[in-house]
């Protein structure tokens, strides 16, 4: 383990270093690009004789990774209460209506909008994939990842309230979409269809007890903290929370993924003004930030990797581009379309609905929901299709949604 660790963040760190040092690209959707870019490299040059065997090492080197569990029982919880942590509930306590709507019943929309469009399209390019494997998809590509957008967004200049609804929406879809995807997977692995009924009890159970969950653990850890002034103690009981509460939630059967985006924002919001000293809260930013950058990186890193492993035939490379439109439509269907039509209810600025649907980015969540499949044809398919829409998604939408931003806001102006 201490290997793997060990070469992860030796590529990592110099495919970072590289990003920065020559081609600038934000880090996330360099270091990517970079890992995307050597690993087919590697590939070509093994089939010409050279490099013989570097591929073969490499791709064996992925095979003992467990990227599903690497991500969702180890990245997963630390990425999202970072992700929380710092932003304002009193400024996002003004769009609480749009972010839960597009955060909930916008995703539930999106999994069946996908679903059912994947499963009439896929027969046109000439792939044949179960419902229940559509709507898996479908459940598994609705989350949308804020992180290589953020820096984005803002270096654009996009307006304030826009970023809060896009980083609101994807802490919290994240947890809805993780949710959608256990129930589906559950009736897939069990062969029982669960009524509409029984359906939304299991989801209100579970992301219902996920948020009060991380309510209490929150406020548990928020009187911990008000009741010290040691900011290494300080420092390790957020660790701590992390770590033990998102175990402690999988064991209880609730969503882990949505108690700590509780959690965070309840540590970064009130922890941070009623139980942190100034030294406290610069040391807490320092180390969440640093724990966010290094792990998002490495992440993205893995997610190029990952090519190797990925079998893509003629049909799944054509049935891609087919499910990068789904996507794409159902994104604008249930996030932009509304948002346009609802503009002055929430109170968003003119041109917002381009960008939310273009800068609606997929990362390592579906990547690894898609690998913690059962074992099959129908599970390397999702697979390949998920890959490609994750891959477009970052390195085209997340390297042009800068430009989108300001042409969809700076000439329309605010409402």
């Amino acid at each position: 383990m201490l290997d793997i660790v060990a070469i992860c963040l030796v590529i990592t760190a110099l495919l970072a270093y590289l990003n920065h040092r020559f081609v600038g690209l934000p880090t996330t959707i360099g270091v990517m690009a970079a890992a995307l870019v050597f690993s087919l490299a590697l590939v070509g040059l093994d089939t010409l004789g050279f490099a013989h065997g570097l591929a073969r090492y490499e791709e064996s080197f992925l095979r003992s990774i467990d990227f599903s569990d690497v991500l969702m029982q180890g990245m997963l919880s630390l990425l999202l209460f970072a992700g929380a942590l710092h932003v304002d509930l009193s400024e996002l306590k003004a769009y609480r209506w749009p972010v839960a709507a597009l955060a909930v019943v916008g995703t539930l929309l999106s999994t069946l909008v996908v679903g059912y469009g994947m499963w009439f399209a896929l027969p046109l390019a000439g792939l044949q994939l179960p419902l229940t494997y559509c709507l898996l998809f479908g459940a598994l590509i609705s989350p949308t990842d804020p992180i290589a957008v953020m820096g984005i967004l803002k270096s654009a200049g996009a307006p304030k309230e826009l970023e809060l609804v896009i980083a609101g929406e994807s802490l919290f879809n994240d947890g809805v979409g993780v949710v959608i995807f256990s129930l589906l997977l559950g009736m897939l692995v069990s062969g029982v269809t669960p009524t509409l009924g029984q359906g939304m009890q299991l989801l209100l159970l579970e992301a219902g007890g996920g948020l009060l969950f991380g309510g209490v653990l929150g406020y548990v850890t928020f009187r911990l903290l008000k009741s010290i002034d040691n900011y290494q103690v300080e420092v390790l009981l957020t660790l701590a929370a992390v770590t033990g509460g998102y175990a402690l939630a999988s064991q209880l059967h609730v969503s882990g993924p949505l108690a700590m985006v509780v959690v965070g924002l309840m540590i970064g919001n009130h922890g941070r003004a009623l139980a942190m000293s100034g030294t406290t809260r610069r040391y807490l930013d320092m180390f969440w930030e640093l724990i966010d950058e290094i792990l998002n990186a490495t992440l993205f890193v893995l997610i190029g990797m990952e090519v190797l492993l990925v079998v893509f035939s003629v049909n799944e490379l054509v049935s891609a581009s087919v499910a990068i439109a789904v996507t794409l439509l159902a994104r604008l269907l249930t996030v932009g379309l509304p948002v346009r039509l609802l503009r002055r209810v929430s109170g968003l600025p003119r041109g917002s609905w381009k960008v939310l649907t273009w800068g609606g980015l997929r990362g390592g969540i579906s990547v690894a929901l898609a690998l913690s499949l059962p074992s099959g044809p129908e599970r390397d398919t999702v697979v390949a299709l998920t890959y490609c829409v994750v891959v477009f998604s970052i390195l085209v939408q997340g390297l042009s949604i800068g430009y989108a931003t300001r042409k969809a806001i700076a000439p329309e102006g605010r409402a």
